[in-house]
């Protein structure tokens, strides 16, 4: 299997400053384009602790043979 590279960004903000969320973009060195798309969680620490777990439980079920 190839050597992976997790992207991701992330920043603590108050949701209620919130106006909108848009995609990132990464250039691999092929010259091609690739999205990377933002996801927004809202709450609390433990809420924005647990969710993000869970979404990285799922991001992987997607790509079952990493």
């Amino acid at each position: 299997m190839a050597k992976l590279a997790l992207v991701y960004g992330m920043r603590l903000v108050p949701a209620e400053d919130i106006d909108q969320v848009t995609d990132g973009g990464i250039r691999l060195k092929n010259g091609h384009t690739a999205g990377v798309t933002m996801h927004l969680i809202e709450g609390g620490e433990k809420e924005i602790r647990r969710q993000l777990e869970q979404s990285l439980d799922a991001f992987f079920e997607f790509y079952p043979e990493i």
